[in-house]
């Protein structure tokens, strides 16, 4: 059975799709029907994280989303003492402890143990499956409290530095067309307890086997600044200097595009930004990454100018994923080198990995060299990054399991029908 796609606002951050018999596979998206939806994504917003609990029916509260400075007021609420608050928040965090149960909070009295068992929880995610790629990149996947299921990428490195990749939502809105998160839809926001449980989880289970974790992209499933109030609070909890130790520099939040919430983070946030570009000119942009047609190249790359005037030594992240015949050429380089004059900026040149489904082939590597040494001569700093566990789903766009019903594939345009 074919689907046609009705884009009706359950809340202004969710999507209802309903199936037809009679309808085509592949259909436009009307553009009154995309503005409807980008003016209740503008005013999306986050669900309170303070206090928040896995459980909805659960009047516990959920530690790990709480700041150091709220994690203290409510233990003073409580009856017990600031120092108290700060060696919980160490067997959190710190000491390489990474507590998920009241019994590993070594050194707290025993009262104080008693009353958070009694009215908080350490856990919001339980591991279901762990799957080892063929180069060591391991992909976990967590269930939550309600079923759903994330999933978080450990990449280990030669050169001493590991990354974990983590999710801020279930699933994604964003439908961008080389995305198969993006054939989910969006499901649900991720508490700030959810996208930090992430990174604990990949310390502590792969610590011992790697070494230091160093790094934190929010490269996973979702667009993190649709969930901006959960991220933010996320990354200051990673990068707290009692806690997760994270360097700002070194924790990095990616977006699509979405300006309102980008320059909120700029002004918020001391960690570090990517941005997902992908095309250079508003025709391909507007059909592989739909955003654009509410945010277009023009109005996101001056904002980039304008919001980076006032930060010191702060280069943004531009990531381009290559996909062969439609935005791999020369003319693609050359123009992507005029777009991003004026903005401190380092690119990632990112080898498209294949999914289910696809209509998309990646750039050959050494096309992708040639790109990437045309940037380099006009003095672009430029990275070319290899796909890791590409087989088992692991890699950059693979993550999540889309159901039957799926977002539309946008209608291509006229001039790219033989590239796809």
């Amino acid at each position: 059975m074919a689907v046609i796609v009705r884009w009706t606002a359950f809340s202004h951050s969710s999507l209802a799709f309903f199936p037809c018999p009679s309808a085509t596979a592949r259909l436009s998206l009307p553009r009154r029907t995309f503005s409807r939806f980008t003016r209740c994504l503008s005013l999306a917003t986050s669900p309170p994280a303070y206090p928040e609990s896995g459980d909805p029916t659960s009047s516990k509260v959920l530690l790990k989303g709480m700041e150091f400075t709220e994690l203290e007021k409510w233990v003073k609420s409580q009856g017990f003492r600031s120092g108290q608050a700060l060696m919980l928040w160490k067997c959190l965090y710190g000491n390489n402890n990474w507590a998920q149960s009241c019994e590993e909070l070594a050194g707290l009295n025993k009262e104080f143990r008693k009353m958070l068992s009694e009215n908080s929880s350490l856990m919001a995610l339980s591991v279901k499956d762990v799957l080892t790629a063929s180069d060591g990149t391991r992909k976990i996947l967590f269930t939550l409290d309600d079923g759903s299921v994330i999933e978080t990428v450990v990449i280990p490195c030669d050169r001493g530095r590991t990354t974990v990749c983590v999710s801020s939502q279930v699933g994604c809105a964003m439908n961008c067309q080389f995305c198969y998160t993006g054939r989910m839809g969006l499901r649900k926001h991720l508490s700030t307890a959810e996208i930090v449980e992430q990174a604990v989880f990949a310390r502590r289970l792969f610590s011992s086997e790697f070494g230091s974790i160093t790094n934190v992209v929010f490269m996973g499933m979702g667009e993190p600044l649709h969930n901006i109030d959960n991220v933010i609070k996320a990354a200051a909890i990673m990068v707290d200097e009692q806690g997760l130790q994270f360097s700002p520099r070194k924790v990095t939040v990616s977006t699509s595009g979405l300006v309102p919430p980008l320059k909120r983070f700029l002004r918020e946030s001391t960690c570090a930004l990517a941005v997902s570009l992908n095309a250079t000119t508003d025709e391909v942009r507007n059909w592989i990454m739909p955003i654009n047609r509410k945010y277009n190249l023009s109005l996101l790359l001056e904002t980039l100018r304008e919001e980076l005037l006032s930060k010191h030594k702060y280069k943004v992240l531009f990531e381009y994923v290559m996909l062969a015949g439609v935005n791999d050429s020369m003319e693609d380089a050359k123009r992507l080198i005029e777009l991003v004059r004026g903005i401190p900026c380092k690119i990632n040149l990112i080898s498209f990995n294949p999914h289910c489904g696809t209509q998309f082939k990646p750039t050959p590597e050494e096309k992708m060299i040639e790109f990437r040494n045309v940037l380099a001569e006009a003095g672009v700093v430029v990275f070319l990054r290899l796909s890791r566990g590409n087989d088992q789903m692991a890699a950059c766009g693979q993550l999540g399991k889309p159901g039957y019903i799926q977002p539309p594939l946008l209608r291509v345009p006229e001039r790219f029908q033989t590239a796809v």
